[in-house]
């Protein structure tokens, strides 16, 4: 039985995206800054990555919608940050962005690296946008790299 497994290779003539929010600026731009740098680190050329700010986390969905029907790339990142506050909207935000990335991913193919930090705090979010936690968006570009490699092996 074959064994398939992906590695950092990005696909020949492979473009990526970067749908970020605005929201939460601080850690967001930490966050693409994190996911570009991986990116170029690992042979992706810069004019080979789109980056698409989008108002908040609630909105990133619909955006990663368009481009896995559009065929255009070969996986999306995804970066926001949804710290809780005093009412259910976080839950709403946070739950309705993560099953939105899932259905997009499913629905198209396409490797959606989830990287939309939910929080209890910022100092939460800190942590995980170059503090001691690492930077949660290299991660989902790592993700991205090896799932556009690894699906490009599949039957």
């Amino acid at each position: 039985m074959p064994h398939y497994e992906g590695d950092l290779r990005s696909p020949e003539g492979a473009r990526f995206a970067i749908i970020a929010s605005r929201w939460n600026p601080r850690i967001t731009d930490t966050l693409v800054a994190g996911a570009r740098k991986t990116f170029t680190d690992n042979g992706v050329a810069e004019t080979a990555v789109d980056v698409i700010r989008v108002p908040g986390a609630w909105e990133i969905p619909l955006v990663a919608a368009r481009l896995g029907a559009a065929g255009q790339h070969a996986a999306v990142v995804a970066l926001g940050c949804v710290v809780r506050g005093d009412t259910r909207h976080y839950e709403q935000v946070a739950d309705g962005c993560s099953d939105g990335l899932m259905r997009v991913s499913l629905d198209y193919g396409l490797p959606v690296a989830n990287g939309v930090l939910a929080v209890e705090r910022h100092e939460d979010a800190e942590a995980r946008a170059g503090g001691s936690h690492g930077n949660k968006g290299e991660e989902a570009a790592l993700a991205a790299l090896e799932m556009s490699h690894l699906l490009g092996q599949l039957p």
